[in-house]
């Protein structure tokens, strides 16, 4: 691996770093009701949306009311997009000359239902099935009420932490309006401003004819694609304008870009660390957390770089894969040449850990070990810096895993943060920690065993077909969307199984999430004697980590083993 990739991704991390604490601290403000800034402008149209919604922002919620608002109004923008897709022909900006795909009933189900839990999976290619209503109107609009429906389940999950003998978690209406309003609108306008400085294009036109110098004439899409762009990543959502992705020159066009979409996607989760600290009046708890995260990022960015540079080593035989003046070396298969083999790696794997599936290069033409860490971080969860929100409260679950079975090795009943973990929450830690096998696992083993499922391998097979299946399915548990290019997931088998799977890793996750946080309000903080675990030390983190670690081998080793690592072994045979 070379200095300047090192470098790249020092840089990347230490910007990340210095922006934890001011914006982990804005988050704090926004959500615990401190003044801001943007009071004066934003306070008007906070109370002209709780008049709207009839809500009143005095009133808080217990958990089971606060899950439901935040079930049924995902249900509601998922029936909002679903008609949006179907009846997209009747809507403005439809140029159908253009739209090849055909927006068939269990597509827009899939679509609607992708976009409203923050998976963002896409089984079309935008630019060819869906005209700039149903992007703006329906994917823009799902992108910042998922993002801010996420980060409004993580507020009232750490309020349940903070608080003592409390059955209410907060208002979840109050929530997604802050969160809308102080966050995510703001930032996507001026990262918007930025992308469209860069080049990305923010227009109504229709698409352009051009002749190559070849000579054939070339349809080139274009549309309000920063709008989408900003929001996408902001909100850790992912999804495309265009097929390619992060890989094509009209959403991704410069380096700067890229970086900043990186930005845009990493710092508010990683910034929430530092406001779960603020909030439980424990900083240093918040500290762990982030350290534990750049440690399991680290361990998969060098070691995807290092499989990616190193390459397929049964061409080295074949051709010169040294970096030179001339050529990057190494694996440049699926990869823009503008970025390289390291920023591609830097985006797959902020992308696969952040629940954002808004990746710049070709995850399917990845070494089988560069593939693998990829799909190893949509294993873990959601844990390293993970979705808008989702992301704390998954990495405080694992904590209060790690928790209970530090408690079994020292005999004693389990605390975190002076709280007990007795039964009820034991219970609620299990739901969590089985949702995710059940949906990727039982899915991915249905689609290997049925004629249905195996019709999406169309170019590979046998163990790499599995890698393609196990990784759409991790994908859309961890609401990531990101995809192995080799499954045409485009049919009504896929699109209801994947479906699924989405609804789990949304909600099999988020509710017990809110339970655990309801029961742990309830209670009344013991003091800590000499047998409670510091959950701040170094001991913990390696705790911490090695729970992680543990619990993803038991579930997936197996599987693992089957695909891309079976898959090395005949590359290096």
């Amino acid at each position: 691996m070379s200095g300047f990739a090192l470098a790249q991704y020092a840089i990347f991390l230490g910007i990340i770093t210095a922006l934890v604490r001011p914006v982990g601290r804005y988050l704090a403000k926004v959500f615990t009701g401190q003044p801001t800034l943007l009071d004066p402008i934003l306070r008007p149209a906070e109370k002209l949306l709780y008049a709207m919604i009839r809500a009143n922002p005095e009133r808080e919620m217990h958990w089971k009311e606060y899950a439901s608002c935040f079930v049924v109004f995902a249900g509601v923008g998922t029936m909002f997009l679903y008609a949006i897709l179907r009846f997209q022909r009747w809507l403005p900006w439809f140029y159908p000359q253009w739209m090849t795909t055909q927006v068939t009933p269990d597509l827009a189900m899939n679509t609607a239902i992708s976009f409203a839990t923050t998976t963002t999976w896409q089984a079309y290619g935008g630019e060819t099935t869906l005209s700039y209503a149903s992007q703006m109107a329906g994917l823009v609009v799902e992108n910042f009420l998922g993002g801010a429906a996420g980060l409004a389940v993580a507020v009232a999950f750490v309020r349940g932490l903070a608080r003592d003998r409390t059955t209410t978690l907060g208002n979840f209406w109050v929530d997604l309006v802050r969160g809308l309003l102080w966050i995510l609108l703001p930032l996507s306008l001026g990262l918007s401003v930025l992308l469209i400085g860069q080049g990305v294009p923010m227009n109504f036109q229709p698409y352009a004819s051009a002749q190559t110098l070849e000579g054939p004439r070339q349809t080139i899409a274009q549309g309000p694609v920063a709008a989408l762009e900003s929001i996408k990543n902001l909100g850790t959502n992912g999804g495309g304008f265009f097929g390619a992705n992060g890989a094509h020159p009209y959403e991704n066009p410069t380096p700067l870009s890229n970086l900043l979409e990186m930005l845009a996607i990493a710092v508010l989760p990683a910034a929430f660390t530092y406001t779960y600290g603020m909030m439980v009046g424990r900083t240093r708890q918040g500290w762990l957390l982030y350290g534990v995260m750049i440690v399991l990022f680290v361990a998969g960015l060098l070691a995807c770089g290092w499989a990616e540079q190193r390459g397929n080593p049964r061409l080295t035989t074949l051709v010169d894969r040294r970096p030179s003046a001339q050529q990057a070396g190494g694996n440049m298969e699926g990869k823009e040449v503008r970025f390289g083999i390291s920023s591609s790696v830097l985006t797959a794997v902020t992308t696969s850990n952040d629940a954002t599936g808004s990746y710049n290069s070709q995850p399917d033409s990845y070494t089988p070990l560069g593939g693998m860490v990829l799909l190893v971080n949509l294993l873990l969860g959601e844990i390293t810096f993970g979705g808008l929100g989702t992301g704390l409260y998954s990495m405080v679950m694992i904590a209060l895993i790690a928790v209970f079975l530090g408690g079994l090795l020292v005999g004693r009943t389990p605390e975190y943060l002076g709280k007990k973990v007795r039964a009820p929450e034991t219970k609620m830690l299990m739901l969590y920690a089985l949702a995710a096998p059940i949906g990727i696992l039982l899915l991915s083993a249905l689609a290997v065993v049925s004629q249905a499922g195996l019709a999406g391998l169309t170019v590979n097979g046998g163990p790499h077909g599995l890698t393609e299946i196990l990784f759409a399915h991790a994908s859309a548990n961890a609401n990531n969307g990101q995809s192995f290019g080799g499954l045409n997931a485009n049919s009504a088998y896929y699109n209801l199984t994947l479906a699924i799977t989405m609804m789990i890793g949304r909600f099999g996750l988020a509710i017990p999430a809110l339970a655990l946080a309801g029961s742990l309000g309830e209670q009344q903080p013991a003091p800590p004697s000499v047998g409670t675990i510091p959950t701040d030390s170094l001991a913990f983190a390696l705790l911490l980590i090695g729970t992680a670690l543990i619990l993803t081998a038991l579930n997936y080793f197996p599987a693992l083993t089957l695909g891309p690592l079976l898959e090395q072994l005949g590359i290096a045979r």
